[in-house]
């Protein structure tokens, strides 16, 4: 199914919306409470499926809502469709500070692959499907987990991330970042986990025992602040129980902050 084709802006710097414009009969495809605001004219509707294929049925629907599901995603899709004579717009929002992405996947080799709970809204005819890790290392210490998120068609997709996001082209070079600040990547991407060298800068070097690396030919977008780091922040800091604030002084909390980087 070819996808709508749809005309953006995206407005805003530290916590960005983007507004989406509809010609008559175009719609788009959202994370269930995403939506900021509309004009009239707009309907929406929540949907199980993400109407990439119209011949689904019920028990398709179903199955790729439960999918869905497992990334950490609704059970519903909201469609958003212009009813009206003219064109209208409509913004979606970031659930937390950081920047919105858009992607042409007509230029990305219809296929991008993203972490789970980044996808924000997408024009009609997009695929929203799941994508496993194979292998092991990168499932347990990569940051992202077993489950990605997968894009596919040949229209405008918008994923959002935490901080300041940089995109870096690829052309068979290898690149290393921290666990978790891997956004997105499309192409012939080889995505795996290295173990830092020397006992002193994997326990006190601040950057945890573990580093991504990722190589080959494609576009890959690093996000400056995974939400794990900032909810872990927002925890380290937060009101003291029994004189002891939240998250200090468990064995386990210190070795997991080594493994991913936060002490």
């Amino acid at each position: 199914m070819k996808c709508d084709e749809i005309d953006y802006e995206i407005i805003g710097e530290s916590m960005q919306m983007v507004e989406v414009e509809l010609d008559p009969s175009e719609a788009v495809i959202a994370e269930a409470g995403a939506m900021n605001y509309m004009e009239d004219d707009i309907e929406f509707e929540a949907r199980m499926g993400d109407g990439s294929n119209v011949d689904q049925g019920f028990m398709g629907k179903l199955f790729s809502a439960g999918k869905r599901m497992i990334t950490g995603e609704s059970l519903f899709m909201t469609h958003f469709t212009n009813r009206g004579n003219s064109k209208r717009r409509l913004t979606f929002a970031a659930p937390y500070p950081g920047s919105i992405i858009a992607l042409d996947l007509a230029t990305l080799g219809n296929e991008v692959i993203c972490q789970k709970d980044s996808f924000l809204c997408a024009a009609m005819g997009t695929k929203v499907d799941i994508a496993f890790n194979k292998k092991l290392g990168s499932g347990f210490f990569g940051g992202e987990g077993f489950i990605l998120e997968r894009l596919v068609g040949d229209g405008m997709a918008f994923v959002h991330a935490g901080g300041t996001v940089v995109e870096k082209k690829l052309n068979g070079e290898t690149l290393r970042l921290d666990t978790g600040c891997l956004v997105a990547m499309a192409g012939d991407i080889d995505y795996d986990i290295q173990m830092v060298k020397g006992f002193r800068s994997m326990f006190f070097g601040g950057e945890g025992l573990f580093l991504t690396t990722i190589s080959g030919h494609g576009s890959v977008w690093i996000q400056s602040l995974p939400f794990s780091r900032l909810a872990d922040r927002i925890i380290q800091h937060a009101p003291s129980v029994g004189g002891k604030r939240q998250g200090e002084g468990s064995v386990l909390g210190s070795i997991g902050g080594l493994i991913d980087g936060d002490r």
